[in-house]
């Protein structure tokens, strides 16, 4: 196996033998194949499209095999195996699809190899035999390591965008202008072009312009569903009582979860990126729904081995589960791993019954808060009287600081960086970075909370509209506002989000803890010289630089 797609790869340039997420090597060449298929559904799901025919279930297996992929999703040969003979299903109904459609316009159909003409062998041994020409590696040996880690930056841009592209579906929101995007970018990468540097570039920040647009979609169907966020203070320690932790992204799950655990006397606790959900009108009703447990998702061994309830993992971050929780951990939607069950029809009643059968909290622990909900409709609600503090010099910058978090050493710069903000400046924060400072009391300015918890890496587009508004409300461009950007990646939502912020033109971010191990010095080069993006440095250096950047 070649795998670096993540932050928190082996030695920063790749894992060979097993993945530091925890992926083993059948795991990674089965995602790799998975991705091979998608191109291959993709070059005829495009060119159906240049002749007007859409096909929905074709295009929404395309965006979960693509989710299925990203780190920490899915960790199960068996169901990968599933999603290869399902994709090779995928690949013959739109070939045929494609063939009718040409005889219907009068036109000879293309006769496509490569992915195109894939179809999945048999046996796991087989499947595994036609995943060692298709993966990194091999790209890396025929096109060299700018044009495959070019390629990787589109095909991590494109996984990132569907996990987005995916959520909003589950509740009701497709878009197929967007959805076109993904066979035209797949079927790209399977063309000459896909070797020349210009066009790699252009194509991944046409994905971060498309990227934007989902992030819009995906805030929508999430107000439109629950409301907007609103400020609220979520307890972040336990209550006497059965319980049940519920971990990843989706808030469909979580709604559903709430549902069925109803006059059962069961606490349910949010964990992880699911913290958000806290804030939102229609999920906050549930009285059972008390507050938030632990913290980022590399900390769960440990916080899932000492929860004495049932744990519901929703979409992805799982790792693998330590014995003495294994048979009270249940996944649903795409994240899967090996021997831990999975509820795909959405009944909850084995999480119930698990967290009925678990001895649950003792006692109540020290009641201890924070404060979250301050997505965009709440801080642009703000805007004239933030606007008001700046021009009174009260407010004098704005720290975006935020992202994906991870164990990888060398994040406690966050943490660092989070404590030196001076103390008339505010911090914005969003992802499951923020879980390295958010129990910190950072006080307040005239009323404004000097820590504005936007929300989750779903709810990136939030940080879009605040930063938009601002720029509206001073009359300048965003690169002109006294607001920095000091980001964290671990995976491809990550590279996702940060093609969107290249693709709107933001200047001087600040990544890390290291970059990406795909990005080669040639577009590191580029890079820089564009967007002056730059590796964090160390604390005090990158405070001065970032204040003197915007001091007048």
């Amino acid at each position: 196996m070649f795998c670096y797609q993540c932050e928190q790869t082996s030695g920063g340039t790749g894992c060979t033998k097993v993945g530091v997420c925890g992926k083993d090597s059948q795991t990674a060449q089965l995602q790799d194949l998975l991705l091979y298929a998608a191109r291959g559904i993709s070059m005829y799901a495009h060119r159906l499209r240049n002749l007007g025919i859409i096909n929905r279930q074709i295009d929404m297996f395309v965006i979960e095999a693509l989710f299925s992929t990203v780190t920490n999703v899915n960790f199960d040969p068996d169901r990968l195996q599933n999603l290869l003979h399902q994709a090779g299903e995928m690949i013959s109904r739109a070939a045929s699809l494609y063939e009718d459609a040409c005889r219907k316009n009068n036109q000879t159909p293309e006769v496509l190899d490569g992915p195109a003409a894939w179809r999945p062998a048999g046996q796991r041994q087989s499947l595994l035999d036609q995943a060692a020409p298709v993966g990194i590696e091999k790209r890396r040996e025929n096109y060299g390591e700018e044009i495959a880690g070019l390629q990787e930056l589109l095909t991590c841009g494109l996984k990132g965008a569907a996990a987005y592209a995916d959520h909003a579906a589950i509740l009701g929101r497709v878009d197929n202008e967007l959805l076109a995007f993904f066979p035209e970018a797949l079927n790209f990468l399977t063309t000459d072009k896909a070797r020349d540097p210009g066009e790699l570039v252009n194509m991944a920040f046409k994905c971060g312009q498309v990227n934007l647009k989902i992030m819009e979609l995906l805030d929508a169907a999430h107000t439109g569903t629950y409301g907007h966020p609103e400020p609220t203070q979520v307890r972040v320690t336990p209550l006497k009582g059965k319980c049940i932790a519920v971990s990843g992204h989706d808030l469909k799950d979580l709604d559903e979860l709430l549902k069925q655990t109803e006059g059962r006397q069961i606490n349910v606790y949010t964990h992880g990126e699911m913290l958000p959900a806290l804030a939102y009108p229609q999920l906050k009703k549930y009285p059972h729904l008390v507050g938030n447990y632990g913290g980022a998702w590399q900390n769960q061994k440990k916080e899932f081995d000492d929860f004495p309830g049932a744990i519901l993992m929703t979409t992805n971050c799982i790792q693998k589960p330590r014995d003495t929780y294994q048979t009270r951990i249940f996944t649903t939607g795409l994240v899967a791993w090996p021997g831990v069950a999975h509820l795909p029809d959405k009944n909850f009643t084995p999480v119930i019954e698990a967290a009925l059968a678990a001895p649950g909290f003792t006692e109540d622990a020290e009641e201890k808060k924070i404060t979250i909900g301050f997505a965009h409709h709440t801080v642009i609600s703000l805007a004239d009287k933030i606007v008001q503090q700046v021009k009174a010099r009260k407010i004098k910058h704005f720290f975006l600081i935020g992202g994906c978090d991870g164990a990888k050493p060398g994040r406690d710069y966050y943490t660092e960086f989070a404590r030196s903000v001076p103390d008339d400046c505010v911090i914005l924060t969003l992802a499951c970075g923020k879980y390295r400072f958010n129990k910190l009391d950072f006080g307040s300015i005239d009323g404004i909370p000097r820590l504005l918890d936007i929300g989750q890496c779903n709810d990136a587009y939030s940080a879009v509209l605040i930063a938009v508004a601002l720029a509206e409300a001073f009359g300048c461009a965003i690169n002109d506002l006294p607001l920095s950007m000091v980001l964290s990646w671990y995976e491809q939502k990550a590279v996702a989000i940060l093609l969107t912020l290249l693709h709107l033109g933001i200047k001087n971010i600040k990544l890390g803890p290291s970059l990406p191990a795909f990005v080669s010095p040639g577009v590191l080069k580029v890079l820089v010289e564009k967007f002056n993006i730059a590796p964090i440095g160390n604390v005090p250096e990158d405070m001065a630089q970032l204040l003197k950047s915007h001091q007048n």
